[in-house]
């Protein structure tokens, strides 16, 4: 009986000092126990890369890349790739509405291509042990499905015609006369067909970015 009262004093001890003030001991063993759940918890956190967001949504039909909803809790990683991807195309002719009156096309082809090398890019920087996390691999597949789905079919149809033509276009003309490059790619043959895909496919775009900031600002 002296024993486990002289372990119970060990543990926790509760007394009146001669001043009468409170004094009160605790083991160790006592705060060891309560820090190592929290701990636990903490790594538990970092490793999951706090997979503890609300739910978040994409419709598919929105950015060209299906027609259902992409459901997903996003992670730290998740919100670092949404987030790089938003400030790309923010800052690119890309991921802006187009102007055709202003806005020259074969420098938004050129916008388009280089928007390829950086989502690679950025996919590839991703590390391996976030990936299996299905939240991080569904933010890889679909920045992947907006290139090859959304990008590729416009470019691969438009692209080469238009910049040969362009481009044929150009040594045409006299030296010494100034022509906007806006003037001269209205006059490609099939210029309307051209425009009304770029601008869908640049709403896809736009509305990519969109969901990219709301995954981003979403708490």
């Amino acid at each position: 009986m002296d024993t486990i009262e002289q372990s119970n004093i060990d543990l926790l001890s509760v007394r009146f000092l001669s001043d009468w003030s409170l004094a009160i001991q605790v083991s160790v063993w006592v705060v060891g126990a309560l820090l190592v759940p929290v701990a636990i918890y903490a790594i538990w956190r970092w490793i999951s890369g706090g997979s503890s967001w609300k739910e978040f949504e994409i419709d598919q039909a929105e950015i060209g890349t299906g027609t259902g909803k992409l459901r997903l809790k996003p992670n730290m990683t998740d919100r670092q790739v949404a987030y790089a991807i938003w400030v790309e195309l923010s800052t690119r002719k890309i991921g802006l509405p187009i102007d055709f009156e202003h806005d020259v096309i074969a420098e938004i082809y050129n916008s388009w291509h280089d928007f390829f090398g950086v989502t690679r890019e950025l996919v590839k920087s991703i590390p391996v042990n976030k990936v299996r996390h299905k939240s991080t691999q569904k933010i890889i597949k679909l920045s992947i499905e907006v290139l090859n789905e959304g990008l590729r079919p416009h470019l691969t149809t438009w692209q080469a015609r238009f910049r040969r033509w362009y481009e044929n276009e150009l040594e045409k003309k006299d030296g010494d006369l100034v022509i906007d490059p806006q003037e001269i790619q209205q006059k490609f043959p099939k210029y309307d067909e051209l425009k009304a895909d770029m601008e869908q496919v640049n709403r896809r775009l736009i509305s990519y970015r969109e969901n990219m900031r709301r995954l981003v600002m979403t708490e």
